[in-house]
Parts: structure tokens; C-alpha cells; sequence
């Protein structure tokens, strides 16, 4: 990512505000500072020649009082609006980054690139705060400020002037070489705190397993090795960071230090009147300040810098074209998955499926896990286009279907469901009378009386406050509410008890009464008996075994 790269513009609407008001606000700041030395060297300049007295420099010093307040009101005004467009900025690109990566669909996410997206989506956009606070204001003060005060030392001392213009360009030139420097350090860094965060969603979804054969100490040494390995790269940033600050104060040090000689040795021969020379004086370091600034603040945004590249390198990731049909309706159209194959990193699982959906029957898909029941179903749901074979409803293939027309008719219950905020009630769905009497059915009116403020009470976000099975009566309690003919259960009876799975099975049944098509993804035979047809799901190291 460039200094200030046109797709952040592109991408995040707060961001072209920040940057039109920043520039506005940097034309300002370039005219007090030259008011501010003019009105400082004037008032010099009379008290050492002139020996003017403090009432005749009262209003010159009550201008400059109001030119420093206005300075001071300009740079709180500028880093409010930092605040505000740092946090809308980078909560427009966590929803884009999100979305995008949802719609590139669970091939691109199951590559490795889910667990980046999520570090991504997290702590890595959140770095862009000081590229928004820091580092962009003075990114912008350099080219407002600098070039307008070189052009009024010009106009007052030309060889004062030609010494700023022989010395200025060397900082620009030396921040790049330190740019380049670190641009590796800080995509190493973001690139350790992805895999970090990768390797600990990873050790959390498997420590229970882990913990059950004994192997939960690997893992954690692999964790604490990449912790360290983000630490190193950090701190290697920063010792960059220290090193070329003290450069660049020794080099705008020594300029300015030039320009003062220069002033000197003409006020001592007559050659410049001591007004002007103050005002030079004044104005020399503003020329390097900005300057100073970026090569400052540039560490502090670096991993902001990396973080947003990696954001637009997704959002620029190009999304599978999808269908434009409407899908049939399903509470009379058939769903068929014919020789259905999908390639993944172990082979093709599942493997030549073949699955028919009728209306109003309920459909088991068994077998090992492993061999791509839950892929089975995504490629019903059209989440995932098949290597092989075809997936069709009543003739009209899946990637010809406009996606939202088809989940629009779909209830999907996962193995572990995902409740948004709100109350009880609002979650469930339905009028009192219909909610109470699904929830009696599915034992969710027993889970609602130990709550305090019963359906009213507020659950946080997954549910929290609640275990997985009482979620999992939650999201069967909503499922019977809704309308869909097509209700989709991938395992719902794992995680639960043997009340848990006659809940499950009483919800089936009540579903293939009501003329709703279920289609299940089962291990128990409980819920397999259930089925009108059951199909045993293969992957093709199955098939050639």
C-alpha cells in the first residue's frame, strides 16, 4: 500500500472526507504558521531595534495570541475528525472484508484463508488507527504546509531559500530507503499474527479432543513459538524506527543549523535587516517539521499500512459470477445431486453422490465423518459449486440460480448454531400463541422459565448465557416458526443428550407432518430411522478401498 493509496478512497467512504477536510485544514495551518513567524519576528524585530515598548507590541503579541489559539483549535479539530474517521474506516473495511470473504464462499475460506481473515477482520485493521491519526495528517501537513512556507522563505530570503532546497529533498529520499526497509519487517509481522491467530482458533476448536489424548502441550509450544516470533519482528520495527528518527533530527538538525549560519553572518554584515532574518529563522524548521513527522509516525502506522494492503488484496479477490434465475419453488420442485464430486486436499469427498430431494420427504445423508456429508449439503444450498457432477432443482442447475432466491426458501440448522443479540423472543420469531406452542415441542418453554425476564430476556451474541443445548432448542424452536420448505439439520443431534435427541426427533417428525422437506445429515440411528430415503455418503478413498 502507498502512502495514501487511491483504494482506500475507493473503498471507505470516510476515508474521502478525512482526506478532502485534512488538506483544507493543512491549507490553514500553513497560513498561521507563516502569520504566526511574521507576527514573532515583527515583534522581535521592534523590541531589539526599534526598543518599542510592551504597549506599543500589544497588539502585535494579542494577533499572535490568536493566531497560536487558532492553531491549537485547527490541530484539536483535525485529530477529532482523526478519531472519527479512523473508527468508521476501518469498521466500512471489516464489513467489506467480511463480506467479500463470504461471498468468495467456503472453497476460497476452507484454502487457509479463513483464520487470516479472521486475524485480518480483528486486530490487523484495528493497526490503521495510527496510519489515520498519525501518520496521514502529517502526511498531508508535508505537502501543504512545506512547499507553502519554502514559497514565502523565498519570497523573503532567496539564499536561504536555495539551502532548504538543496537539503529538503534528502529526507524524502532517506524515508524511502527506510520505507523499503520496513515494509518487509511489517508484513512479517502481520503475516506471525495471522498465523498466530490461525494456530489458536485451531487450538481451541480441537483442545477438548487434544486434552482427551494427552497432546495439548505441542500445540500450545507451537503457539508460544510464533508469539515469539511476532514479538521479534515488533521489536525489530521499532529498532528501526529509534535509528532512522535520530537520523532524520540529526539532518533537519544540521539544515536548519546551515540557514542560521547563513542569517548570521549577513545580520553581522548588513546584508539582511533582523525582521526578516527572525522570520527566516522561524520558518525554517516548520519547512522540516511535516517532514519529521512522516518519517516519525511512519513505524507507528507501518503495521496500519501492511494490515489495509492485505485487506484490498481480498476485496480485490474476484467472486465467482452468480446465477441469475429464480429457483424454482421448492414446496413442489425435487432438488437432485447427480455424481456429485468435490476436490479437496484429501481427494474427492464426497465422491459420484447421488441424492433426490422430493417435496415433503425427508432425506438422511450417513456415513463417516470425512467423507463430505456437510460439503454434500453446501453444494445443495449452492455454497459450493461441484468438480463433478451436477447439482439441479427440477432440471435448472445450481450455478445458474440467483443464490438469494434459493436461501430465501431454506431453514439451515448447523451443528452449532449462531444466535444474533436480542431477546428471546425476537430470536425465535412468531406470535405468542405459535411460540409457545413450538416451544413446548421442542422443551425451549422449560429453558425460557429459568430465565429472569422469561422470552423478554436479552442473550449476547452466540447466545451467550446459554449452553448448546439450550441453543440448539433456540434455533429448532425458530426453525418450526418459519415458513421455509426446506429445512436443512446437519447433525442436530450431536453435542445433545438422550432428552436433547427426543427433542430433535419430536421436531422432525412435527416437520415432515406439516409438509416441509427436511433433508438430515445423521449418525444416530434414532434420526436415521426417521428418513423416507437414507443415503450413504462416500469419498473416493472409500470407493477405491
Amino acid at each position: 500500500m502507498r502512502p495514501l493509496d487511491p483504494r482506500l478512497l475507493r473503498h471507505a467512504r470516510a476515508a474521502r472526507g478525512y482526506v478532502a477536510l485534512t488538506a483544507a485544514l493543512g491549507v490553514v495551518t500553513a497560513a498561521l504558521v507563516v502569520a504566526q513567524a511574521l507576527l514573532l519576528a515583527h515583534a522581535l524585530g521592534a523590541a531589539v531595534s526599534d526598543g518599542a515598548t510592551l504597549e506599543v507590541l500589544a497588539p502585535t503579541i494579542g494577533w499572535l495570541a490568536a493566531v497560536v489559539a487558532v492553531r491549537a483549535l485547527v490541530t484539536a479539530v483535525q485529530e477529532r475528525f482523526a478519531h472519527r474517521a479512523a473508527t468508521r474506516t476501518v469498521a466500512e473495511l471489516r464489513e467489506q472484508v467480511v463480506a467479500h470473504a463470504v461471498a468468495l464462499g467456503p472453497r476460497w475460506l476452507a484454502t487457509g484463508e479463513g483464520p487470516s481473515v479472521v486475524t485480518l477482520a480483528t486486530r490487523g485493521l484495528d493497526a490503521l488507527e495510527p496510519y489515520f491519526v498519525r501518520y496521514l495528517p502529517q502526511l498531508l501537513l508535508a505537502a501543504t504546509v512545506t512547499p507553502g512556507v519554502l514559497l514565502v522563505v523565498l519570497g523573503l530570503d532567496w539564499i536561504s531559500a536555495g539551502i532548504l532546497v538543496v537539503v529538503l529533498p534528502l529526507v524524502p529520499i532517506f524515508m524511502v530507503l527506510v520505507g523499503r526497509l520496513t515494509q518487509g519487517r511489517s508484513e512479517q509481522g502481520l503475516a506471525a499474527m495471522q498465523r498466530l491467530g490461525a494456530q489458536v482458533l485451531d487450538l481451541l476448536a480441537g483442545l477438548p479432543t487434544l486434552r482427551a489424548h494427552g497432546r495439548e502441550r505441542g500445540p500450545g509450544a507451537r503457539v508460544r513459538t510464533l508469539g515469539d516470533a511476532h514479538r521479534q519482528a515488533t521489536m525489530g520495527t521499532l529498532r528501526i524506527a529509534f535509528l532512522s528518527g535520530m537520523v532524520l533530527e540529526l539532518l533537519t538538525t544540521l539544515s536548519v543549523a546551515l540557514v542560521a549560519v547563513g542569517i548570521g553572518l549577513r545580520l553581522v554584515e548588513g546584508h539582511l535587516d533582523l525582521v526578516t532574518g527572525i522570520a527566516v529563522l522561524v520558518l525554517a524548521p516548520e519547512v522540516f517539521l511535516p517532514l519529521r513527522q512522516v518519517g516519525v509516525q511512519f513505524h507507528a502506522a507501518a503495521d496500519g499500512v501492511a494490515a489495509a494492503g492485505r485487506a484490498f488484496e481480498v476485496l480485490e479477490t474476484p467472486v465467482p459470477a452468480a446465477g441469475t434465475r429464480t429457483a424454482p419453488d421448492l414446496r413442489t420442485a425435487t432438488l437432485r445431486l447427480e455424481g456429485v464430486g468435490v476436490r479437496t486436499s484429501g481427494g474427492s469427498t464426497p465422491h459420484g453422490l447421488d441424492v433426490v430431494v422430493r417435496p415433503g420427504t425427508v432425506v438422511a445423508l450417513t456415513g463417516p465423518s470425512g467423507v463430505g456429508k456437510t460439503t454434500a449439503v453446501e453444494v445443495a444450498l449452492g455454497l459450493l459449486g461441484p468438480d463433478e457432477g451436477r447439482a439441479s432443482i427440477d432440471g435448472v442447475d445450481l450455478v445458474d440460480v440467483d443464490p438469494a432466491t434459493l436461501w430465501a426458501q431454506v431453514s439451515w440448522l448447523p451443528q452449532r448454531p449462531v444466535l444474533e443479540p436480542g431477546t428471546v423472543a425476537e430470536l425465535v420469531g412468531g406470535d405468542d400463541g405459535t411460540r409457545s406452542a413450538a416451544a413446548a415441542l421442542t422443551g425451549l418453554d422449560g429453558v425460557v422459565a429459568t430465565l429472569p425476564d422469561g422470552w423478554a430476556t436479552p442473550l449476547g451474541r452466540g447466545g451467550a448465557g446459554l449452553s448448546l443445548g439450550q441453543r440448539q432448542r433456540v434455533a429448532l424452536t425458530r426453525t418450526l416458526l418459519s415458513r421455509t420448505p426446506l429445512v436443512v439439520l446437519d447433525e442436530p443431534t450431536a453435542h445433545l443428550d438422550a432428552a436433547g435427541e427426543q427433542v430433535v426427533l419430536e421436531t422432525v417428525r412435527a416437520l415432515r407432518d406439516a409438509g416441509r422437506t427436511v433433508l438430515l445429515v445423521a449418525h444416530r440411528p434414532s434420526l436415521v430411522a426417521l428418513a423416507d430415503e437414507v443415503v450413504h455418503v462416500r469419498s473416493a478413498a472409500a470407493v477405491l478401498a
